[in-house]
């Protein structure tokens, strides 16, 4: 199976359900990804020179009231890193390149607007901050941003089921870009359950470009115009202490266009208020 690397890099951590008045939820990760195929415009894999990205962030949830949370996603340390190529016959070597910079952070606003019933519904407001680099590195294609501010609209709706502990989720969102990057539809699916201290999450992750943007620029194959996955992914979680937990997961795809065909591996501590 093609492993792909999932972009939407803020999960949030409730679904539906906001944060309680004062409680929270915050995340320290790390994400990987080395990818040697590609996959372009029509779906189809092409072999690449091997690029890598890895990305350290904090994550966070607070709860202003019971209906109001806020969100934070702030990505302090992404370094991409280009292979070097050596080519046998003639022996000439092309040297690789690497650059380390922050990452696009994300803040926005989560409501409440169903709560407290079998299925709770909320709405969130994401703003995507273009403070990461599009030109790094001595061949100045390495990239930790793409230059552009999105305001993200997104509707989830969510469910649990007693006394079993399980529950599911699902989302659809638009995401308006601005620098002439293509709008975006995003569809998600979350099946998860708690198992005394054991929560494995379930998900599917959809992104589709309308198109309506410029013609795609492929630099380091993460951060270019119209970008669209199909992929589901697991998410293990172990609640180590009531406040403190340890989680990791693996994203996998069935297709994409203009985006990096390899895994996204992730872990993580988190601690919950």
């Amino acid at each position: 199976m093609i492993l792909l690397l999932s972009l939407s890099t803020m999960v949030m951590a409730g679904g539906g359900w906001p944060q309680p008045r004062k409680g929270g939820y915050f995340k320290l990760g790390q994400n990987a990804i080395l990818a040697s195929t590609f996959y372009g415009p029509t779906g189809d894999l092409v072999d690449i020179t091997t690029i890598g990205l890895y990305t350290t962030s904090l994550y966070g949830e607070y709860g202003f009231t019971d209906r109001i949370t806020g969100i934070a996603y702030f990505p302090f340390y992404v370094k991409s890193t280009l292979n070097e190529i050596k080519f046998r016959q003639s022996g000439v070597t092309i040297p690789g390149d690497e650059f380390s910079s922050m990452g696009d952070a994300e803040i926005g606003v989560k409501y409440g607007i169903v709560r407290n019933k079998p299925f709770v519904v909320s709405a969130t407001l994401m703003l995507g901050l273009p403070i990461g680099s599009t030109a790094g590195g001595d061949s100045k294609i390495l990239q930790t941003g793409d230059g552009e501010f999105n305001q993200m609209i997104r509707m989830d709706v969510s469910h649990s089921f007693h006394p079993k502990s399980l529950f599911a989720s699902a989302y659809a969102a638009f995401n308006n870009r601005t620098n002439n990057f293509s709008d975006e539809v995003r569809f998600g699916l979350e099946l998860g359950g708690t198992f005394k201290k054991f929560i494995p999450i379930f998900k599917i992750n959809m992104v589709q470009s309308l198109e309506n943007g410029g013609t795609a620029v492929v630099q380091n194959g993460v951060f270019s115009n119209n970008t669209e996955y199909f992929s589901p992914a697991l998410e293990l979680n172990y609640q180590v202490t009531d406040q403190i937990g340890i989680s990791a997961s693996g994203a996998f795809a069935f297709s994409g266009q203009n985006i990096l065909a390899a895994p996204n591996w992730g872990l993580g501590v988190y601690l919950k208020l």
